[in-house]
């Protein structure tokens, strides 16, 4: 059987490495998404530069007549490579950086339409290909249509990638390899009272000692506390036994030397002798086994009023926010409560008051109800914070939900208010649900199944 040291290492072992494992491949993902958005506003830039260096001549043709700012499309060293068409097959330009080479960008984008892929030609090359589609002027007239591409070897993107990824690894594998050390050193330290009292245990088998006599931890005082008064009962027991064997000879010494001298002088009456003292020896050896056989004794969440949280809160950010002069209308039952932490409720209507005083233009509502849960007994809890500001359009709800996003970023926070509040919700079974508010603005609508008892 693994000792415990063994096992609580494995089972951090098992712990980092599936934490590190993770982490590895989220930070993975994270960076190839970066990139590739960094490459597509790259490409758009490229696009961008494209587009201002063309102009229409008097035939109302499209003509690149301006030097590129870019010299790389003019190197085929530097990977970098355009071409503009026009939608009708009518006119196409190629960078210089093309020469002979030949690239599936993609034609007859509409107006605005955008395309960016990944490709691995013939000979082996990765390119990022994107097309843009522009319109010269607002006339349908399909000649006006153009479709202006760019590409870009990735070789030493993805060099670099590889760069990243192997860093990335390696970096987390030593630093899970550090942990586990310090792990094992901690676990060392941690569990050496256990050890200290295994080698008393030994000391106490070989008679080197008579107790646990080292200074304990508070877990382990009861325990060694416990041992020691065994040990004690039993030395008492072994003492009480020895006593008794003691008691016993003595108390024999005498019927024997009555027997002895009876068979040494041959008495008439020798029978009723021995009957006599048998009988005495068997009395003595009962009362000496019934005392050595006495052993005597032996020792082996509150629910949370709603409605007072609710106001902590408010009266709160009515100082924060009081410049705004905030109108913010309670509608709660004094009935209501939470059964659940605090502090999750704090957190909860603490980020969603916060918000709403922030985008409000004066209005703030928040109210709560209950309703009979599916189970017998229970009553669920709907709580709705409300403001009469801009809103949150359809669109922008999943956006909005997702840590560190925000729907405007000129207005001060961390975008990750809304994500605590639906990690929070969701732990208790519940759901986040953000709608159109009654005053105008957000509505934010939350479910706690299986609440308080309204």
């Amino acid at each position: 059987m693994l000792s415990l040291n063994s096992r609580v290492l494995l089972a951090a072992s098992a712990v980092l490495f599936t934490f590190f494992g993770l982490a590895g491949y989220t930070l993975e993902r994270i960076y190839d998404d970066s990139r590739d958005q960094a490459m597509r506003e790259r490409m758009l830039g490229h696009v961008y530069a494209l587009i201002a260096a063309v102009e229409m001549d008097e035939n109302g043709n499209l003509v690149m007549d301006k030097e590129i700012p870019d010299n790389r499309f003019y190197d085929p060293d530097f990977g970098l490579y355009g071409q503009v068409a026009s939608n009708d097959g009518r006119w196409v330009w190629r960078s210089p950086s093309m020469r002979d080479m030949t690239i599936p960008f993609r034609l007859g984008l509409p107006r605005l339409a955008q395309s960016a892929e990944d490709i691995v030609t013939p000979s082996g090359r990765h390119l990022y290909l994107f097309s843009y589609g522009v319109v010269w002027s607002d006339s349908p007239d399909p000649r006006q249509a153009y479709t202006f591409s760019v590409a870009q070897d990735l070789a030493e993107f993805d060099a670099q990638s590889q760069r990243f990824h192997r860093n990335l690894w390696a970096s987390l594998g030593g630093v899970a390899l550090l942990l586990l050390t310090i792990q094992w050193f901690i676990l060392r330290w941690g569990l050496s009272p256990l050890q200290n009292a295994s080698e008393e245990l030994r000391a106490i088998e070989q008679g080197r000692q008579s107790r646990l006599q080292g200074r304990y931890p508070p877990e382990l005082q009861g325990l060694t506390s416990s041992i020691n008064d065994l040990l004690a009962h039993q030395r008492e027991h072994l003492e009480r036994y020895r006593r008794t064997l003691g008691d016993l000879a003595h108390s024999l010494k005498t019927p024997l030397a009555i027997l002895q001298s009876a068979a040494d002088n041959r008495d008439d009456d020798l029978p009723q002798v021995i009957h006599e003292q048998v009988e005495r020896m068997n009395q003595l050896t009962g009362y000496q086994l019934q005392r050595a056989a006495t052993s005597g004794w032996t020792v082996l969440s509150t629910p949370i009023p709603l409605r007072a949280a609710v106001q902590k809160v408010v009266a709160g950010l009515r100082k924060v926010y009081a410049e705004k002069g905030v109108q913010a209308s309670l509608d709660i039952p004094p009935e209501l409560e939470f059964s659940g932490d605090e502090g999750d409720l704090m957190e909860v209507i603490g980020n969603l008051s916060d918000n709403a005083f922030k985008w409000c233009r004066g209005q703030v509502r928040i109210w709560a109800q209950s309703k009979p849960g599916p189970r017998s007994g229970e009553v669920d809890l709907f709580i709705h914070v409300e403001d009469d500001g801009p809103g949150v359009p359809p669109e922008m709800v999943r956006y909005v939900m997702q840590r560190g996003r925000r729907a405007d970023s000129e207005i001060a926070g961390h975008g990750i208010g809304l994500s605590i509040v639906r990690d929070i919700v969701q732990l208790y079974g519940g759901s986040l649900e953000i709608g159109e508010s009654e005053l105008g603005g957000a509505a934010m609508h939350v479910w706690l199944p299986g609440g308080p008892k309204g």
